[in-house]
């Protein structure tokens, strides 16, 4: 019988009630990358977090190199061998990048810390990642995806045997993919075993050794990759085919301006930024990391000072410089990253939803409506169709899907005509990205303007009317539908001049 680092037998996990987990088992094998895929909800978290130490199962267990294992803290489990990468990032942000790599487990003597020895021992764990990034920076410095590359930094600083990867390339750029993949093979070569978390299609089918996919808690099986198509894929984890990754558009003419910039610059990170965008269009925003994508609709909602240049909405220059500006003036912003910005995760679907119209409820300007509340949260839960028990409902028990959903109805309702969406389909799967791609349609088709920054190329070339492309803080060029390509959207995020492109 081949030696297996890790066994996962009949594992059982409820909530309040609420069956998570049904019976699942599977296991890793020394020097093999082991996929866990399923919808958002499937139950892959859940299980993971129980491998990690920070749930405990209710049935089953789990057998590290032939040995019961039962972890009680993610220390305890990191001091046995598995050390994880959360999809959700878990930095200090006022500590060093040093200090979070090694958070737990410091080097120096009781209270004292050797902060140079631990900042040459993470200069070691970053050059090995190929990351130009500075040891004693504080992460609040770093931009989600470096805070991301220092988690990943941080799982693999310890001496595993089995390394949970959750998502780690949701918010990371080609290039560090590129370098994580190579690490990965690193390890597979030291006989190590990765437990990989993804719904990037292209990423399982690089890296994947075997596959196991997970439905509504349940074990559907476990595949070689190399015996699956893309599709058999999607087919087993949302227990239907799904001919096409996009649904079909609904025609309708783009009306008038809604959002005009020109000239727009921010010290550093902007410079001389001009676009449009009219009613009912979708218009994407593409580039590398650190081209200047987020920093655009951060100053687009005031939340970055713009140093020069006009915007306009609906035909009348305004001077947007804090957040409620941009609110009243009719633009929503939906944030890249959930956890940090985006969601209040110990409060109600209700009141996450509704804490930006509250005045709306208001009987005498001062006391809430609770029927009046009730009713707009209940049909932003049915108009976005978002699973959830009730509006009472922890919103950070939801699927990653589910949540978005939450975030998306919120600003909804204060009933914007302007949209600016980052990255909104970011770690959730091929289902629940479907639904959020309707969505986003049916928004356009109801006459809002939408800007949408996504770093996934399918997606801008499956959804939008037109898309800008951003290079080094700049726009260096635009395409329309008929123009655009994955080739020719890299070609101008390299920073290769429009003509370039579409030259034969």
């Amino acid at each position: 019988m081949e030696h297996r680092l890790l066994e996962v037998e009949g594992i059982t996990k409820s909530f309040s009630g609420v069956l998570a987990l049904d019976h699942v088992s599977f296991d890793v094998r020394p020097g093999e990358t082991h996929v866990l895929m399923g919808e958002n909800g499937a139950g892959k978290s859940t299980l993971m977090k129980i491998i990690n130490g920070i749930y405990h199962a209710d049935e089953g267990m789990i057998k590290l190199e032939g040995k019961e294992m039962k972890a009680q803290s993610p220390m305890d489990a990191m001091e046995k061998g598995i050390s994880m990468i959360h999809q959700e990032l878990n930095n200090v942000l006022d500590m060093s990048v040093a200090e979070n790599i090694f958070l737990g487990k410091e080097y120096g003597r009781g209270i004292f810390y050797d902060r140079r020895l631990m900042q040459e021992k993470a200069g070691e764990v970053l050059k090995r990642l190929d990351l130009e990034i500075s040891p004693a920076v504080k992460m609040r410095e770093l931009s989600v995806a470096k805070r991301q590359m220092v988690e990943i930094a941080k799982a693999v600083s310890v001496n595993a045997k089995i390394i949970i990867m959750d998502e780690p390339t949701s918010a990371i750029s080609h290039k560090e993919v590129e370098a994580l993949f190579g690490i990965i093979g690193n390890f597979k070569k030291q006989g190590m075993g990765i437990v990989y978390i993804s719904h990037k299609m292209d990423e399982i089918f690089r890296i994947a050794d075997r596959i196991t996919i997970l439905r509504d808690g349940k074990s559907v099986g476990t595949y070689k990759a190399g015996h699956l198509t893309i599709d058999q894929l999607i087919a087993k984890m949302v227990g239907r085919t799904m001919e096409n990754m996009f649904p079909p558009p609904i025609e309708h003419e783009p009306g008038e301006e809604a959002l005009r910039v020109e000239g727009l610059c921010c010290e550093h990170v902007l410079e001389d930024i001009s676009l449009n965008i009219r009613k009912g269009e979708i218009l994407g925003l593409a580039g590398l990391m650190g081209a200047g994508r987020s920093e655009l609709a951060e100053a687009l909602f005031g939340m970055r000072r713009i140093k020069q240049g006009k915007v306009w909405i609906r035909g009348k220059e305004r001077e947007i410089r804090r957040p409620r500006d941009a609110v009243k003036a009719g633009l929503a912003f939906v944030t890249e990253d959930r956890a940090l910005s985006g969601l209040n995760k110990k409060t109600s679907v209700k009141k996450d939803m509704s804490i930006l119209t509250l005045g709306r409820y208001c009987r005498w300007k001062q006391v809430i409506s609770g029927r009046k509340e009730n009713a707009a949260v209940d049909r932003g839960i049915r108009t976005l169709k978002i699973k959830t028990g009730s509006r009472n409902q922890n919103v950070g028990s939801l699927s990653g899907g589910n949540q978005q959903k939450v975030i998306v109805a919120r600003w909804l309702l204060g009933e914007p005509d302007i949209l600016l969406m980052d990255e909104p389909t970011r770690g959730i799967d091929v289902g629940a990205k479907y639904e959020i791609y309707s969505i986003i349609q049916k928004l356009a088709a109801e006459g809002k303007a939408i800007l949408m920054i996504s770093s996934e190329m399918p997606e801008l070339i499956g959804l939008c009317h037109r898309v800008a492309v951003m290079h080094e803080g700049r726009i260096r060029g635009e395409l329309t539908r008929e123009e655009m390509s994955q080739e020719a959207i890299m070609a101008l995020a390299a920073g290769m001049e429009g003509d370039c492109v579409n030259r034969e």
